[in-house]
């Protein structure tokens, strides 16, 4: 695995990928590898102008790509419902879904729904979007769920008594709340899909440390943009470097459900992917299945990897 990149990709030629967030950064870099490597790549950004930047970049760089471009606002679930439905109707299934737009710290404040931003965003949203898409995702021959973690999973905390941290809001213990709950989600999917004798693959990755405009997208105290600047200038990685343990979790063969990729070298800073583990209490099956159905009843989306149509969930 040591020295894994781009080129290494498998060929993709055929699949069909939806990619969150692919507006810039880690998504852009994704969606970009995917068609290169022969996939057809739905892009789902909250912006239609920055989306249409992000597609004129692929197909600058790309030859004769197979790229779309749609509107998805994790932070709304009748966006997500919205997408889902259209997706429905152009695609017959999705062979690779990678969830993985997010938010990073931002002062308190809640989505569409009523959500804290950061877990409504990282994770509830596309634990929504995850469950009305498994449809699709289950007409597929080898379909794959990648979620985007973090290495601030590990000083994160499932606050199931308060997870929209009404009580007590710190911007950064929010942000490793949600994304100790995408790494959960990622493993409880894998459970629930063995046994369910689904297709569905669910892996997880993490960037390390990647420069990209997350640490500067939502409004964050002078102090905190200072530091980032500065880990982004000495320590960072690119964010091509950065999407490389999400494109390895998409598209290796033969990788065990509930892997988790990250960077391998110091701290899973940065360097090239590697399969690791993550926080102990991310593998906690009762917090897992507490965790689940609390989605659930958040987002009023039931998975059943019986239905044929993403119409007949939530």
């Amino acid at each position: 695995m040591s020295g894994w990149g781009a080129a290494d990709i498998p060929d993709q030629t055929d699949r069909r990928a939806v990619v969150t967030g692919a507006n810039s950064g880690l998504g852009l870099a994704v969606a970009r590898e995917l068609t290169r490597a022969g996939a057809c790549v739905v892009m789902a950004c909250r912006s239609p102008d920055k989306g249409r930047r992000a597609v004129e970049e692929v197909c600058r760089v790309v030859a004769e790509p197979c790229v779309h471009l749609e509107q998805l606002d994790l932070a709304d679930l009748s966006s997500v419902r919205d997408f889902a439905e259209r997706l429905s109707y152009s695609h017959d299934r999705v062979d690779v879904l990678v969830n993985n737009a997010g938010i990073m710290a931002p002062p308190r404040r809640e989505t569409v729904d009523g959500f804290e931003s950061q877990l409504g965003t990282n994770h509830l949203g596309h634990f929504a979007l995850t469950g009305r898409l498994l449809p699709l995702l289950s007409a597929a021959p080898a379909p794959r769920v990648v979620t985007l973690s973090s290495i601030m999973h590990r000083i994160g905390r499932l606050r199931l008594d308060d997870l929209q941290m009404r009580r007590r809001y710190v911007n950064w213990l929010a942000y490793g709340q949600s994304k100790l709950a995408n790494l959960m989600f990622a493993v409880e999917l894998s459970r629930r899909a063995t046994a369910a004798g689904s297709p569905v693959l669910s892996v997880a990755a993490h960037p390390g440390y990647a420069a990209t405009n997350l640490q500067f997208a939502a409004p964050a105290t002078r102090l905190e943009r200072g530091s980032m600047w500065v880990m982004n200038q000495t320590i960072a990685q690119s964010a091509d470097a950065g999407a490389l343990p999400a494109l390895y979790a998409a598209t290796t063969p033969g990788l065990p459900g509930g892997s988790f990729v990250g960077p391998d070298g110091f701290m899973e800073l940065r360097g090239h992917p590697r399969l690791t583990r993550g926080a102990a209490r991310a593998y906690d099956e009762a917090a897992g299945r507490a965790l689940w159905e609390r989605s659930e009843e958040l987002t009023d989306v039931r998975y059943d990897f019986t239905h044929d149509r993403p119409g007949h969930l939530g």
